[in-house]
């Protein structure tokens, strides 16, 4: 196995972490790990944490996920925030 590479200040493969805000509904975490499964990372689902916003109208969804290079890891960022479920994420 070759030694992990160093890119743009992470270093790939490895663990990292996403965390996607919309408005309030049940199924977002699903949505947040069907999107990245489908962006080509795994996902960890035993490590998705929900926060609601103080008011309860926006949630933030936070997950773990294994990604192979760059290119997918910015390919799993567009696909969240293109989903229409979505507003944001860090």
């Amino acid at each position: 196995m070759d030694a992990p590479k160093e890119t743009r200040g992470f270093t790939f493969p490895g663990i990292f972490e996403v965390t996607a805000f919309g408005p309030a509904r049940p199924d977002l975490d699903a949505i947040v790990l069907r999107e990245l499964a489908a962006a080509g990372v795994r996902p960890d689902p035993s490590t998705v944490r929900r926060r609601p916003s103080r008011a309860g109208n926006y949630v933030a969804v936070a997950v773990g996920f294994w990604c192979e290079d760059r290119d997918l890891y910015e390919d799993a960022y567009a696909r969240l925030r293109a989903h229409p479920a979505v507003k944001w994420t860090l």
